[in-house]
């Protein structure tokens, strides 16, 4: 047989690596995952061990502060342990409880009156173009208002109880919470609306079971992260004229110089902060679980 008729017969399959040859190449070794990975996933236990490291940062450092500070000014920067002695002094001997459950109350009912406002009028004004330019100058201009500027008006309309601190604090959230939702409804895919008014799908169908569904999961977040904003409104709402609460109890405390007692106040909202946004989470878990399949 001529060298050409043998060429014409394709490549030598001798050449090939058999199974011997496989079995003696080096095993295969995944890539090490660095620590700090762009957007890497973690299981559910590395998240919990960098959020004690983290707990643990924060507290390091405070207590060196308080170390590193001098003997005289120390009483101004109390150590860990001496706020959450007095935290637990407010607790078992001041009926501190009543404080937080009054205080949570003001929050979460002014919260809700203002995300019950401002979820259709973002909807709106996200759907219908017309909406939002008659309505967008008005929300923008009193985004740039501050809450606490209208303390004097509130008190002079509704005195010093508690109409004027759910006042002020639906005040310090509802715009921002509007502007914030007509971004989430704006950012629905047009296809999505093309698609259902090409199937004949009216207007009210579109804005119920397109719209609204598509835009859910970022609204929650948007309330997720407004909520926040109310809690820090609430030692301004709880300053003037308030006799319980976590405010009024820090500004009680500011008057005799007890700064423990002030920082437990403020860790307690920050506890209080992050059990809010853990229920947030959740209840957005339960009630959009299409959100989070993929």
């Amino acid at each position: 047989m001529s060298a050409s008729a043998a060429d014409s017969k394709g490549p030598d399959v001798s050449v090939r690596p058999g199974i011997r040859d496989l079995e003696d190449a080096p095993p295969f070794v995944a890539p090490r995952t660095r620590l700090f990975e762009f957007r890497a996933q973690l299981t559910p236990t590395q998240t919990a061990l960098f959020a004690a490291a983290g707990v643990v940062v924060f507290f390091l450092i405070w207590q060196l502060g308080h170390a590193y500070t001098s003997e005289a000014n120390q009483k101004f920067l109390p150590s860990p342990v001496q706020v959450l002695t007095a935290l637990y002094t407010l607790f078992a001997e001041k009926n501190f409880i009543s404080d937080v459950l009054k205080s949570s109350y003001r929050v979460f009912a002014s919260f809700t009156l203002a995300a019950l406002v401002a979820i259709p009028i973002g909807l709106t004004m996200g759907s219908f173009k017309s909406v939002r330019a008659m309505l967008g100058a008005i929300v923008s201009a009193w985004r740039y208002l501050p809450a606490a500027s209208f303390i004097p008006l509130l008190l002079v309309w509704f005195g010093p109880d508690d109409t004027s601190k759910l006042a002020l604090l639906f005040l310090g959230v509802i715009f921002f919470l509007i502007a914030l939702i007509v971004d989430n409804t704006d950012a629905v895919p047009n296809e999505f609306i093309e698609a259902a008014l090409t199937m004949g799908a009216s207007r009210k169908t579109v804005l119920t079971e397109i719209v609204v569904p598509a835009a859910a999961p970022a609204i929650m977040d948007s309330l997720r992260n407004m909520i926040a904003v109310c809690w820090t409104y609430l030692v301004i709402a709880e300053i003037v004229g308030a006799q319980d609460g976590i405010g009024a109890v820090m500004m009680r405390a500011g008057r005799f110089l007890n700064v423990d007692v002030i920082m437990a106040g403020i860790l307690m909202i920050g506890i209080l902060g992050v059990v809010t946004d853990i229920l947030f989470r959740v209840a957005a878990r339960l009630a959009m679980p299409w959100a989070f399949k993929r």
